[in-house]
């Protein structure tokens, strides 16, 4: 993801502090632990040809990606859908890879339907992206509605009313770019529409936009893309902060987290991912699954 990019001379430079939290989740968390809470993390793709002989089988070949990363991670967000629709059979087969996992698909919407020309007006578009991702079935996780960087607030009219079109028993999350919609009023009646539709609003953590790491829950649910340099040492920081609020969320009543990690180079990503779950399972009790290395040089335990 280049979204937020900054040179790496300037990372240091970067205030990666994360929002205090919000007066807005209090109504949103109950303020007492679910005991079922689900942690879900992943990446935004499989096919990556660096993790061959790092997490995948020296020579693995691109059509078996899949099969091998549902044993490193529990689900993906998955920006295949962004690009083109899926029928259902060619969903299918990926739904198969997961077999009897616990293991969810996020697709990110179809290109189609948000960047070009109205939202509005796509009924027929939307159905059939739609109808292709329930072949995830049991597999399905929430969906992700990502308009572009140039998708103001003067539209939200025209967002509210796309938004409010969509099936209501089917879980959406809503990332949002142009900085018109970090406004103090402006993000108020978002957060609050987003709620009143059982919306949830999408966190993007990365270093040259940090008013979308903006810390709001609209259900007690959350999806986080965290944007990370390669395992620059701000990285792990970055990481040590996202756990306190996790276990906070989690405290307090949270039901599902979806952690995504995107790097500017994916190559680095298992890495980034094992510090992250080590910590995580460590500082919250949970037994989530990490990458395990090929050559068996896991890193280490907070390393």
């Amino acid at each position: 993801m280049e979204f937020g990019r900054v040179p790496e001379d300037e990372l240091n430079t970067v205030d990666f502090s994360l929002p205090k939290e919000p007066v807005f989740n209090k109504q949103i968390l109950s303020g007492k632990k679910n005991k079922n809470a689900r942690m879900y993390i992943g990446c935004a793709k499989w096919g990556r040809t660096e993790w061959v002989g790092k997490i995948y089988p020296e020579k693995t070949k691109e059509k078996d990606f899949l099969q091998y990363y549902v044993q490193h991670y529990n689900s993906i967000e998955l920006n295949a859908t962004h690009y083109k629709i899926y029928g259902p059979k060619a969903i299918e087969k990926w739904k198969e890879k997961a077999g009897d996992k616990d293991f969810l698909f996020c697709p990110k919407m179809y290109k189609g339907i948000t960047h070009f020309g109205k939202l509005t007006g796509k009924y027929f578009i939307t159905t059939e992206f739609l109808r292709g991702i329930l072949a995830f079935e049991e597999h399905l996780g929430p969906m992700f509605i990502q308009v572009s960087d140039a998708y103001s607030s003067k539209r939200k009219d025209e967002l509210f009313e796309f938004l409010r079109s969509l099936p209501t028993d089917m879980q959406f999350f809503l990332e949002v770019r142009h900085p018109d919609w970090f406004k103090e009023d402006t993000s108020k009646e978002l957060f609050e529409a987003l709620h009143e539709l059982n919306i949830g609003a999408v966190i993007t953590d990365t270093a040259g936009r940090r008013d979308c790491a903006h810390m709001h829950l609209t259900l007690p649910k959350t999806f986080i893309r965290y944007v990370g340099n390669s395992l620059h040492p701000t990285d792990y920081t970055r990481i040590d902060a996202w756990i306190e609020r996790m276990k906070y969320w989690l405290n307090k009543g949270i039901d599902d987290i979806y952690f995504f990690m995107h790097m500017h180079n994916e190559a680095t990503s298992p890495e980034l991912t094992v510090y992250l779950v080590d910590k995580m399972n460590a500082a919250c009790g949970l037994n989530l699954i990490k990458p395990k290395f090929v050559d068996n040089k896991q890193p280490g335990l907070f390393s």
